[in-house]
């Protein structure tokens, strides 16, 4: 997938926000949070996902995510946030 495809959707930027501010959760608080409903909340986070952005952590039959600490993708989308929201509250 391209990256303009990736970052294109509004939902799948805030969940990659909500995900920064908050560290890990499952699909249904990621769905409640971003006002979208499960199905199409799990389809994002499956794009994030096979991007190696996020990745799965399953406990039972509860589906947390996080960002994958080991992909460089990720941890270059983690800072580009952190950075931005640190600069948006600077300018308030």
């Amino acid at each position: 997938m391209e990256l303009e495809e990736v970052f294109s959707s509004k939902p799948r930027m805030k969940i990659l926000k909500l995900v920064a501010r908050l560290g890990e959760l499952n699909v249904s608080d990621v769905a409640r949070r971003i006002g979208v409903n499960f199905t199409t909340t799990s389809r994002h986070l499956q794009v994030l996902e096979s991007e190696g952005i996020l990745q799965q952590r399953t406990y039972g039959r509860i589906r947390m995510y996080r960002f994958n600490q080991t992909s460089p993708k990720a941890k270059v989308v983690q800072e580009l946030i952190e950075v931005w929201e640190e600069n948006e509250a600077n300018k308030k």
